[in-house]
């Protein structure tokens, strides 16, 4: 709680008057008596019929021809012949400076001055010349400071021409005095009245003022915006859907199977798909199908969302960014997409239009990265199949050449008769020892067996040679070794190239089966479902948005006209 500060009446009873240059006190009567008030200089002003309260002469300045010193002293400006000494230094057209001089030269003398002319006046009646060199240079203060007055005040700048500049005149203690007039409480409340009343008025006026500036640069505006969204926008219906792009689920290890099952993971696709659908190919393909432009270009469509119907193809793409709008939502990959058209049917037949092309387009972005690999996998597994039946040819060559359809089996063979040769070849060398060991042996069973061993030897040899010697037997006149030899690495080349195939037909599948991951396509999360009430414009919150964009258009040039007023003022 605060408590009001109280503040002590004064009443002045008597005045104090200069009678040259001696103060005396003489008694005037008290303001509280029933005595009438005298009138301020103002009030009288007002009665006199003077409306802006300065008199019709004007006020008497140094620097009037018709004013009269302050002083009343008779000695110094009160006669005839001094005015006529003033009017005559007036006339010699001295500088502001010299009359300053001419002040100070009269004040350090003691002469009673009351104005710079009057100033040289008395100093030329004293015999003194106040612009002589060696009274200037007297007078010259050591650091070069402004000149005193006799009070310790600064003396008055004069400068020549009139007006503020004028010298200065030393008004008399007189005037100074306060005022003998009091207000009483009547007239006090009187002035307070009207003041209040002086203010109501402008602050009435600036009121006006404000809602004359704010109906003109706010309210008309919005009620302009609003008449156009209320009573002449066309409807505009529109046909929302959503979509997500997803690809084939692929092994992944690292940090590469952290985002596979994210929106992340498409991202850089469902981005790509969002520029195609909002570039100038889709707005034109969208009017080769179906007639964007002309659709646009209706005469019932009102005129601000019309389009003309020359328009060029930017003017077109501008209004088809106006009126498709795609939003993509990277947490989740859900692409939302937007079609504005003055037709529900044609709205959803445009939303149907652009995401088939969203879906060529999706398919198209890995066409290529999938062929090359299905190219490249399908040309090894050609030419490795190529390879290996040209091996498989040279074995069968080899073996109908040489006339052996396995080297290794007819070698076995040769080996297996040439043992059983060697066998019976031991047995009949046995049997001719045995008959030999006796005292009389009989001859013809000994040549007989001798023979046997004849033939078992070259039959033996004849084996042999057909294995390792050319010119053999064979077919071909080559030995079986020889024969072996080639056929081994035809077979060998045959096997190598058998395994290459087999390598060739896992890439292949491989390939098949990454391509099938690259694989990108289109699941819709909204179909596009043609709206049965209009959409836009949505006149009440448009009209709101207009008035809050006025008015904040208004307050920003309002405020910085402030600025600049109190940046220029100041």
């Amino acid at each position: 709680m605060t408590t009001k500060p109280k503040a002590k009446k004064f009443r002045i009873r008597r005045s104090s008057v200069f009678d040259g240059g001696q103060a005396t006190e003489e008694a005037r009567p008290d303001p509280a008596e029933n005595a009438p008030r005298s009138l301020n200089p103002l009030e009288e002003s007002v009665v006199d019929g003077t409306e802006d309260g300065f008199p019709d002469e004007g006020f008497s300045t140094a620097g009037r021809g018709s004013a009269k010193p302050a002083n009343d002293n008779p000695d110094d400006t009160g006669d005839a012949h001094g005015e006529d000494e003033l009017a005559a230094i007036r006339k010699e057209g001295l500088t502001g400076r010299q009359l300053r001089m001419a002040r100070r030269l009269a004040q350090k003398h003691g002469l009673p001055a009351t104005s710079d002319y009057d100033a040289v006046r008395l100093l030329r009646r004293a015999g003194i010349d106040p612009f002589h060199r060696a009274n200037m240079l007297e007078l010259v203060s050591a650091d070069g400071g402004p000149l005193k007055g006799p009070g310790g005040g600064n003396l008055p700048q004069t400068v020549p021409g009139g007006g503020a500049g004028l010298p200065q005149t030393i008004q008399s203690q007189k005037a100074q005095l306060p005022s003998t007039n009091v207000m009483n409480a009547a007239e006090r409340a009187r002035s307070v009245i009207e003041i209040q009343k002086d203010i109501a008025r402008r602050r009435r006026r600036k009121l006006v003022l404000l809602f004359t500036r704010l109906a003109f640069f706010v309210f008309l505006p919005t009620l302009l915006a609003g008449y156009y969204y209320y009573a002449i926008a066309t409807p505009m219906y529109a046909t929302k859907s959503e979509f997500v792009i997803q690809k084939a689920e692929s092994s992944q290890s690292g940090l590469g199977s952290l985002f596979a099952g994210s929106g992340l993971a498409t991202s850089q696709d469902s981005v790509t798909v969002q520029s195609y659908l909002t570039s100038r190919d889709a707005m034109l393909r969208l009017d080769a199908e179906l007639g964007f432009k002309s659709h646009f270009s209706d005469p019932e469509i009102d005129p601000i969302q019309r389009l003309d119907a020359n328009a060029s193809n930017e003017q077109a793409y501008k209004l088809y960014k106006r009126n498709v709008k795609i939003g993509f939502d990277p947490t989740e990959g859900i692409v939302k997409m937007e079609v504005v058209a003055a037709n529900p049917e044609l709205s959803a037949a445009f939303s149907e239009a652009l995401i088939r092309y969203s879906e060529e387009r999706v398919d198209n972005l890995t066409a290529r990265l999938r062929d090359d690999q299905m190219a490249g996998a399908m040309e090894s597994y050609l030419t490795a199949e190529e390879r290996r039946v040209e091996a498989q040819s040279e074995v069968l060559r080899l073996q109908q050449d040489l006339g052996v359809f396995d080297a290794t089996s007819d070698a076995s063979a040769v080996m297996t008769q040439v043992t059983n040769f060697e066998t019976q070849l031991a047995e009949k060398q046995l049997q001719l020892q045995q008959l030999l060991d006796n005292a009389r042996p009989n001859q013809a069973r000994v040549e007989g067996v001798r023979g046997d061993i004849r033939r078992l030897e070259s039959l033996i040899v004849e084996l042999r040679g057909k294995l390792t010697e050319a010119g053999g037997t064979t077919a071909s006149g080559g030995s079986l070794a020889q024969i072996s030899g080639q056929l081994a690495i035809a077979q060998s080349d045959l096997e190598t190239r058998t395994a290459l195939l087999q390598q060739a037909l896992q890439q292949l599948e491989s390939a098949r089966i990454e391509a099938n991951k690259q694989t990108r396509y289109l699941e819709m999360g909204v179909h596009p479902v043609a709206p049965d009430q209009p959409t836009y414009p949505r006149a009440f919150e448009n009209t709101i948005l207009a008035f809050l964009v006025f008015s904040g258009i208004y307050l920003m040039l309002s405020l910085t006209a402030s600025i600049l007023r109190e940046q220029v003022s100041g």
